[in-house]
């Protein structure tokens, strides 16, 4: 993961630990991303947080290794997942809650929206990708819970937010639990403008979608200039996440306009090889 300062902005859910459940229904929702729908096994015992509210996610490779998993992930038990052999260990990546329905037809139920980066049929592409697209109904997952990073001091007035396709599912996240009242700009660029999405969010937010049109470019780099057009106010909270370069551009940027640290939150969730950091 590129720098963050998610520590000093994390708000850490009541409880952390493992929860296995199973796959209810897969979705190809458009071009770039699919939604994998999750419910049964442990989900009555999830605490929906909103904002941009994250968890690990473990995918098995084989039968039955997610018996192996720690309840909890601190930093003993994650040596010890990681000296699990690769051949039973389960697959592990941060994931954003995209909905959460208490009331679904079977139980609650878990959105969770997943960046198609290619066709498995065209070439390689990540794991979490690849099983997104072929997972089904009843498969076993597992995940514990991580809180939100959105936490803004409530004397800020305004609101940004920038992010490529990766945080799309926070921002919708974030703008589905803001209170009528908040501002400001949301700016998420997408691959295809058929990635973007219906979200319901405060009137007094602009949501601002940014379409990549170059297929070779670099991602979150066409959302980052439409961002640095915009003017800066010092009092507002600003929250940028994505590839590498979208968080520690846009920091940089609003502290020189006099934003302080402590009212910006970035993360990068990955990072482009060094070769396409163009």
């Amino acid at each position: 993961m590129a720098r963050t300062n998610l520590s000093t902005t994390r708000v850490k859910p009541a409880e952390s630990t493992l929860l296995n459940l199973r796959v209810l229904r897969r979705q190809r929702i458009s071009p770039n991303f699919s939604r994998v729908t999750l419910g049964g096994g442990d989900i009555a015992r999830f605490d929906h947080m909103g904002f941009d509210q994250w968890f690990r996610l473990f995918i098995p490779i084989a039968d039955h290794t997610l018996e192996r998993l720690p309840d909890k992930l601190d930093t003993l038990s994650y040596v010890k997942y990681l000296t699990m052999p690769k051949a039973t260990r389960p697959i592990m990546r941060n994931y954003t809650v995209r909905a959460f329905r208490p009331g679904g037809s079977d139980g609650p139920e878990l959105d969770v929206d997943f960046v198609l980066h290619g066709d498995p049929a065209a070439g390689p592409v990540g794991p979490a990708a690849t099983w997104a697209q072929s997972c089904s109904a009843g498969d076993a997952v597992a995940i514990i819970d991580e809180g939100t990073a959105f936490n803004p001091d409530p004397q800020c007035s305004r609101l940004f937010l920038v992010a490529d396709e990766t945080g799309l599912p926070a921002v919708a996240g974030i703008l589905g639990s803001l209170g009528d009242d908040a501002t400001g700009t949301a700016v998420v660029e997408t691959p295809h403008p058929d990635d973007a999405q219906p979200i319901v969010g405060p009137s007094g937010v602009e949501l601002r979608w940014v379409v990549r049109d170059d297929p070779h470019a670099a991602p979150g780099r066409a959302a980052v200039r439409h961002a640095l057009d915009e003017g800066v106010d010092p009092q507002m909270f600003g929250w940028a996440v994505g590839e590498s370069h979208v968080p520690t551009t846009m920091r940089r940027h609003w502290v020189g306009q006099g934003v302080p640290k402590t009212s910006i939150m970035f993360c990068g969730y990955w990072k482009l090889p060094r070769g396409r950091r163009d």
